[in-house]
């Protein structure tokens, strides 16, 4: 169910990506002739167009798989990646079977300042 799903967000991606380049602008006329008749940018266009009725069918399938994707990930999750690491204490020494190489873990060399050196007194 989730390939089918994913295939199908995929493809709406796409188709989306197309339609939308497709498109004119509803400001296309009025940003070329600065100050044109602005009633096209934002008055009614008339009847809606096949490519407006094509891009909001298309954007609803979009939401409506994306909805449906993030909901089958929250819901099939098994548990999280944090619950597996096992994290020893700093004070707990773990027990290593026989035969196994022990390989240790560099620890961080904290170098203490330098004493400033004592300057000969001037008489």
């Amino acid at each position: 169910m989730t390939t089918i799903l994913t295939v199908v967000h995929i493809v709406v991606c796409f188709f989306m990506v197309i339609i939308v380049l497709l498109q004119h602008g509803k400001g296309a006329d009025v940003g070329a002739s600065f100050g044109g008749s602005s009633q096209s940018l934002f008055g009614t266009e008339g009847p809606v167009s096949l490519m407006n009725k094509l891009t909001t069918m298309v954007a609803v399938v979009f939401m409506v798989t994306s909805v449906s994707l993030a909901y089958i990930s929250s819901t099939s999750s098994t548990g999280s990646l944090m619950n597996v690491i096992e994290q020893p204490s700093a004070t707990e020494e773990k027990a290593v079977p026989a035969g196994e190489k022990v390989i240790p873990m560099p620890q961080a060399v904290v170098e203490e300042p330098a004493a400033p050196e004592a300057k000969p007194a001037q008489e």
